[in-house]
């Protein structure tokens, strides 16, 4: 068995098998992301959400899928049907792709990831930046006004806080000295748990990356482009069926990506937040988790932004406040404030 995995045909068998069961995991945490992401929602309102399909209502979120997949699939006598049916397949392919870069756990020889390449962050930065073009072209490829107006607005909401998503990112890089997200976390491996982590020296960035996020998957309290003032649903409100299931799937994919990007940047991966207890895949997994209930909760209790205002926010408060931070980061890291807090790489982590 070992000889056939070093044979072409076997590496390929291994590569598949690995990438199946990365969807799979992606996959299956969807089902349980949509699950609680309203039962999140419907005890923030004092009702029970859902409740009927499955024990406990589980099986609610495979029952709305099989719904969408056997619906009729509409597609307006106007619309150019190539790019309409492509524009929901390249938001759900781009999400899932991203997946492939980011670790789960790593240990003395080995790293439990489908893809450990040195620029990591480059490649996710890149992927995540491709999904605009989904949005752009569901909503081009409509024929109708409210669903480009909806993509217009949702490309300038997306490009403007993935810059300082960017911004942000380079701090950590710059502390790292790697775009290697096995090497990030392995930074933040001290002897002091949780405290050696980043969240710690880059704490007001935290807060600044996890609006910027919300803000990049159109997230509640920023989900102008699906709202339009309670009228239509934005760019993609010509679609229904399938394609309109793999375009919210491709949103939650990619909130999940950033609560895993949340995890490695700042809270240590898979590293363990207590030093005695050991570094596992399910600290990395369990912080996942947190995180989206963080989002979950954003969106039950946060009510929803103008688009003036989101746009405000991006260009005046976080882009010049994650700009200095970079300064400041990189002023830290050449002198070695704070005994090395902000370079790593100097004191050989």
């Amino acid at each position: 068995m070992a000889d056939f995995l070093t044979t072409p045909l076997g590496i390929v068998v291994l590569v598949a098998a690995q990438t199946l069961l990365v969807v799979a995991f992606v996959m299956i945490s969807l089902l349980f992301l949509v699950y609680g992401d309203r039962k999140i929602w419907a005890a923030v309102q004092m009702r029970r959400g859902p409740n009927v399909v499955g024990p406990w209502g589980l099986l609610q979120t495979v029952a709305d899928a099989l719904k969408y997949i056997v619906k009729e699939n509409v597609i307006p006598a106007g619309a150019d049907r190539a790019v309409f049916i492509l524009a929901p397949l390249i938001s759900f392919v781009l999400a899932l792709l991203a997946w492939s870069v980011i670790p789960f756990y790593a240990g003395q020889d080995t790293i439990w990831v489908l893809a450990n390449i040195n620029v990591a962050i480059l490649f996710v930065f890149a992927v995540s930046s491709l999904e605009v073009y989904g949005v752009i072209m569901g909503g081009w490829a409509s024929n109708s006004k409210y669903p480009f107006l909806g993509s217009l607005r949702s490309a300038a909401q997306m490009i403007s806080y993935e810059v300082s998503i960017g911004l942000i990112i380079i701090g950590v890089i710059i502390s790292t000295g790697s775009l290697n997200f096995g090497q990030i976390v392995a930074a933040q491996d001290g002897g002091y748990g949780l405290f050696s982590w980043y969240w710690l020296p880059h704490l007001p960035m935290v807060f600044l990356f996890f609006i910027s996020t919300l803000a990049e998957t159109n997230r509640p309290p920023f989900d102008l482009p699906e709202a339009e003032s309670e009228l239509v649903a934005g760019y993609q409100v010509e679609y229904s069926s399938t394609p309109f299931l793999l375009f919210m799937a491709g949103e939650y994919i990619a909130i999940f990506l950033m609560c895993a990007l949340i995890s490695l940047l700042f809270f240590g991966g898979w590293l363990s937040p207590i030093p005695f207890i050991p570094d596992s895949p399910l600290w990395m997994v369990a912080k996942m988790a947190f995180f989206f209930f963080l989002f979950a909760m954003v969106k039950a209790v946060v009510p929803r932004y103008r688009y003036d205002q989101l746009m405000r926010l991006g260009w005046k408060v976080f882009l010049p406040l994650s700009l200095a931070w970079v300064v400041w980061v990189a002023f830290a890291a050449k002198f070695e404030f704070f005994g090395g807090a902000y370079a790593r790489w100097a004191m050989g982590g």
